[in-house]
């Protein structure tokens, strides 16, 4: 079975890891750091926002199971792509939005989702679609971070809402 992979960056990355986690066709989700100019950065560089980095996950999947449509159509609804370089409390280049491609084709599929998200929000989509520069993964402790500390506040406050939202809308798609 062929696999095939997508990087994108809508806030912090365990919450994004926790929603991608939990569908069906998707075998791993890494979490880690995209198109900056710091090499090997570290978290706290990263939240320093010094480094030009995103925080993104590396989505590896089955696309026979589920498509880079569905994929991208989830990734507009699960966070507010209309909010330049924040999500919720977090606040930085680091959390920007940005879907970051390594085949023309992403590309192009990422355009036509971005056009068709925007009929449902008022505002602007500022997501970048751009090609994929350099990527780290972050520290281990960053992996699976929702499945080994669900009980953590930030946690427990932002990711269950996801998850709601995602079983409304995907209910189908989830594991």
């Amino acid at each position: 079975m062929a696999t095939a992979k997508l990087i994108i960056g809508g806030g912090c990355f365990w919450c994004m890891e926790a929603v991608f986690e939990s569908l069906k066709g998707v075998e791993d989700v890494e979490s880690g750091y995209a198109n900056g100019t710091t090499p090997n950065p570290t978290y706290r560089e990263i939240c320093r926002g010094e480094t030009g980095h995103a925080e993104v996950i590396k989505i590896t999947y089955d696309p026979t199971v589920i498509g880079l449509e569905r994929l991208l159509e989830i990734f507009f609804v699960i966070h507010d792509p209309t909010t330049l370089n924040y999500q919720g409390a977090d606040r930085g280049t680091q959390y920007r939005s940005t879907i970051l491609y390594q085949e023309e084709q992403t590309h192009q599929t990422a355009q036509r989702a971005l056009a068709k998200a925007q009929a449902d929000y008022s505002n602007p989509i500022v997501t970048t679609i751009e090609p994929l520069r350099c990527y780290y993964p972050a520290e281990a402790y960053h992996q699976d971070y929702y499945q080994y500390n669900p009980s953590q506040g930030y946690c427990m406050a932002l990711i269950p809402p996801k998850l709601a939202k995602l079983k409304e809308q995907f209910g189908t798609a989830i594991r």
